[in-house]
């Protein structure tokens, strides 16, 4: 019983590490994108708007077009970045919903 009990103990603190170091990717992972928007419309359309403004974009200046559209396409893009990452981790760390291929063929 003691030798079972230890194998209990340690698939529990193997699945414990296992969820800590996801969530550690997963926060991981959030930072760097909110750094990445962050930069890109804190920076680009306030910061750096009016040294951008030297530059054009379809005929805006480009100082202008990060404040007004270009931070909210890179948003966009960081959502989409953030999905496809989150999968990756997932699969990785064996907690996503997607199924076995596996299971599925013997269905």
């Amino acid at each position: 019983m003691s030798a079972k009990s230890n194998t209990d103990e340690t698939q529990e603190t193997s699945q414990a590490d296992n969820q800590k170091r996801y969530w550690q990717s997963n926060l991981r992972l959030l930072g760097k994108l909110l750094f990445v928007w962050f930069i890109v419309s804190f920076g680009c359309g306030i910061i750096l708007a009016d040294w951008l403004d030297q530059f054009s974009i379809f005929g805006f200046k480009l100082g202008f077009w990060f404040a007004q559209q270009g931070a909210i396409y890179v948003f966009v893009v960081l959502i989409f970045v953030y999905a496809r990452q989150m999968k990756s981790l997932d699969r990785k760390f064996g907690v996503g919903d997607d199924k076995d291929p596996e299971e599925e063929s013997q269905l």
